[in-house]
């Protein structure tokens, strides 16, 4: 089953995405994106010049089959898993949606920031996940702070 992690108080979800990027990838995990097209245009935009010592190889969903499944993060546009995707290992939602097809992942992240909109979606999600038995794990990133 599922495990879905809800990461707690992000002050900004690019930077947060960059840093949690970079370490899945020095992790070997393959990670899918997802979030509404502008934050996806903004993420890839940002893991090109987040750091200038280290680089997170990552594509569009709309690239070729070959480059999908060679490179670890894939960023998808949209609040659908795409039929065909090569990596089921960790699901990242930088969105505000319920995810159609999340369970098709060993894991999915949910990141949420301070803002109460967003906080109030995630009060959704998280019952939606609870309502059906899937393992939640929550982590407060302003204890880590």
């Amino acid at each position: 089953m599922t495990e879905v992690a809800f990461h707690f108080n992000a002050p900004d979800k690019l930077s947060y995405a960059c840093r949690l990027l970079r370490k899945a990838c020095s992790n070997s995990a393959q990670v899918v994106v997802m979030g509404t097209d502008d934050l996806m245009v903004d993420l890839d935009a940002a893991l090109w010049t987040f750091s200038a010592t280290a680089f997170v190889p990552h594509c569009l969903a709309s690239a070729d089959a070959i480059t999908l499944q060679h490179t670890p993060v894939v960023l998808v546009q949209g609040d659908q898993v795409p039929a065909g995707l090569p990596h089921h290992q960790v699901l990242l939602n930088l969105g505000s949606t319920l995810l159609s097809g999340f369970e098709t992942f060993e894991k999915v992240i949910e990141v949420v920031t301070h803002d109460e909109q967003d906080r109030a979606m995630a009060r959704l999600r998280w019952k939606h996940y609870a309502d059906r038995g899937y393992p939640l794990v929550r982590h407060d990133l302003a204890l880590k702070a």
